[in-house]
Order: structure tokens, then C-alpha cells, then sequence
């Protein structure tokens, strides 16, 4: 098909809906330049579908890899098992076990399955007591310092120091 803009595809399904044929639509605007082929075949796809912006259905490639089954078999690979930690397999051992592209099983976690990769960080746990000694050092430490700097300094209790 030739290069026709949206507008035109949809100049074109108004004259076929009012019952124009190809060459009528052709010859309706001889400024385009379109060609008959074209106006045929976006005529042929207002006929089937309704509409010229449309496609078929089942129309392009199928899909291979990314079907129902494999997302569901990556699923189940990816998530820990029930009351078993620790058992989900890396996107690169999921796609050696089903024999397809890890690229493949990266797509069907991300957009499929929606799921996310995280990294879990530790955390310390500071008790109240570990706060009350940080409070009088942070005091202790603002007494130390000059008076011109003592203004500027804004102290968090929110540092972990290791």
C-alpha cells in the first residue's frame, strides 16, 4: 500500500460507505495522485472490518514464545514456591530449563507478568535507647561548635552508622 495519510484513509471510507466504487474515489480527488491498488485495497479493508484503520484479526506474526502456557510456566519458575524460600530461578536458568531466548523470559516477567526485580538492603533496627545517645551527642556536638556555625547545622537521627 502506497503512503496515505489517516485523513485520506478516512476520505476514503466516507466515499466507500456512501457506495463510490475504487476508480469513482480515484478520480473524486485526481490532486492525490493515488493509486487504484491502493484505493482497492483500503476499500477491500473497509469491507471486511468497517473501518480503514483497522486491521484483520490474526493478522502479523504469531507469537511463538510469549503464549499463554509459557507465561504460565515462567510464573510458576520465577516466584518462590509456597513455604519454600529461596526456590525461584533467575530469568537465565528459567530460559536454559524451557529451552528459549533469556531476552524472551525478561519480556514475559516484565510486560506480562508484570513483576519487578528488587534487591532486598539491610537495615539496622535502632532501639530508643540507641536515639536517646544519638540526641545528647548531636547536642553535645552543636555546644562544641562556634556560634556562626552552630545556625547552619542541621543534624537528622535518620544516619546509620556501621
Amino acid at each position: 500500500m502506497g503512503k496515505v495519510s489517516v485523513d485520506d484513509k478516512m476520505r476514503i471510507q466516507t466515499l466507500r460507505e456512501q457506495g463510490l466504487g475504487y476508480r469513482a474515489i480515484a478520480a473524486k480527488y485526481p490532486e492525490k495522485n493515488w493509486k487504484l491498488d491502493t484505493v482497492k485495497l483500503i476499500c477491500k479493508r473497509v469491507d471486511e472490518t468497517g473501518s480503514a484503520l483497522t486491521r484483520k484479526p490474526g493478522g502479523g506474526r504469531p507469537r511463538s514464545v510469549r503464549t499463554p502456557e509459557m507465561i504460565e510456566q515462567v510464573g510458576e519458575l520465577i516466584c518462590s514456591q509456597e513455604n519454600q524460600p529461596g526456590t525461584s530461578k533467575s530469568t537465565r536458568k528459567i530460559a536454559e530449563q524451557l529451552n528459549i531466548h533469556r531476552s524472551s523470559v525478561q519480556r514475559v516477567v516484565k510486560r506480562d507478568l508484570q513483576l519487578s526485580a528488587f534487591r532486598r538492603v539491610p537495615a539496622q533496627i535502632i532501639s530508643e535507647s540507641v536515639k536517646q545517645k544519638r540526641h545528647e551527642r548531636c547536642k553535645k556536638l552543636i555546644r562544641r561548635l562556634p556560634v556562626k556555625f552552630a545556625k547552619k547545622v542541621f543534624l537528622l537521627m535518620k544516619k546509620t552508622f556501621t
